[in-house]
């Protein structure tokens, strides 16, 4: 598969399949990349935490809150 082709594929998707995809591939970089130091093997479990969280959270920076800090409140009767 060329590049052409590959680009071809990715521009039928909607988006935000796009956006996974770029997703995707930022973490194979990330994973398999020499420039790092360190393999993925080499990963400690607080480090492979934070790019995990960081990667759950990217796109969700400018999302609008669905609920309110008087939803979270704790109510007694």
């Amino acid at each position: 598969m060329n590049y052409a082709h590959l680009i071809e594929k990715l521009q039928t998707l909607p988006a935000d399949k796009q956006a996974e995809v770029v997703d995707f591939i930022d973490y194979l970089a990330s994973r398999f990349s020499t420039n790092l130091g360190e393999s993925y093997e080499e990963w400690d479990e607080m480090g492979f935490s934070k790019f995990s969280m960081e990667r759950a959270m990217q796109g969700l920076e400018d999302e609008e809150p669905t609920y309110s800090q008087n939803d979270i409140k704790e109510r007694w009767l």
